[in-house]
């Protein structure tokens, strides 16, 4: 049998994630494939560049942590497809998360992949889920 966590300790785990990486991170979706893990140098070119609300992420509830508040770039960075998503802390030199962008797919969902520069960018949707249900 794998371990299995309760509910309250899988919330509570997730919502330390926002604890650590603290207020106000910055969102940064580039093109191209992800690096093998966020301690790796960035790749791709960075299309948009948010500075996430304050309180990024609503509470944990049921083993997931949805986004809350507004996610948008109002004028892109540069133009390209959106492939992948780096998480940084508010001065933007650590990489905290990072996995796949869509549009109604990928970890991170945004209302159009095909960025180009200066349009806006809105994230529609991200959840983390907790494993060991």
């Amino acid at each position: 049998m794998a371990i299995q966590l309760g509910t309250a300790l899988r919330n509570a785990r997730l919502d330390q994630i926002e604890t650590t990486i603290g207020t106000s991170p910055i969102l940064k979706i580039r093109t191209g494939a992800a690096p093998a893990n966020c301690g790796t140098a960035d790749a791709g070119t960075v299309l948009a560049t948010i500075t996430l609300p304050s309180d990024w992420l609503a509470a944990a509830s049921s083993g997931a942590k949805a986004l809350s508040g507004t996610w948008q770039d109002a004028s892109a960075d540069a133009t390209g497809t959106a492939a992948h998503f780096r998480i940084y802390d508010s001065g933007g030199s650590t990489c905290h998360l990072q996995s796949t962008v869509g549009q109604g797919s990928g970890d991170l969902s945004l209302d159009n992949t095909s960025i180009v520069a200066a349009q806006q960018v809105n994230v529609t949707a991200f959840t983390l889920t907790d494993g060991n249900a």
